[in-house]
């Protein structure tokens, strides 16, 4: 039997997929850089990129179940899970980034004011866009 989805809940549950398969991926470069090291650890963020990267795809797949049961229409779910989406792929990114150059072990020692404009984007991002599901869910569901 083939369940019916809506098409928000379908495209969070393909972002899920694809944010897993890459922290497989970001799983071999780690291994590599593990092999190839002198004290057997990889690039501090190279490990980051890996555990951020399996950790949001569980935290996609939650997402997904919020999108699916929430009340808001699929247009609103939608914008909301792929800012949370975006902020993911964008941290995951910024880790890639900082493992390849090898270049800090802290990306906010000495951060500019950049950085902090998109961690403040990042905050407010991922927590209003996962009220605005958990509402929707509390909407359609409790109330």
């Amino acid at each position: 039997m083939s369940a019916e989805l809506a098409g928000d809940t379908s495209v969070v549950l393909l972002a899920a997929g694809l944010i897993f398969i890459s922290a497989l991926l970001l799983g071999i470069w780690k291994y590599r850089q593990m092999t190839s090291s002198p004290d057997g650890l990889a690039h501090p963020y190279v490990d980051t990129a890996h555990r951020a990267a399996l950790l949001y795809s569980f935290a996609t797949l939650l997402i997904a179940a919020f999108v699916e049961f929430s009340g808001w229409s699929e247009t609103v779910d939608l914008i909301a899970a792929l800012t949370l989406i975006f902020f993911f792929v964008a941290a995951i990114a910024g880790y890639c980034w900082h493992g390849a150059k090898r270049d800090t072990d802290n990306q906010m020692r000495g951060a500019g004011r950049e950085v902090h404009t998109f961690m403040y984007a990042l905050i407010l991002g991922e927590v209003g866009a996962f009220a605005v599901l958990l509402a929707g869910f509390i909407e359609a569901q409790i109330l």
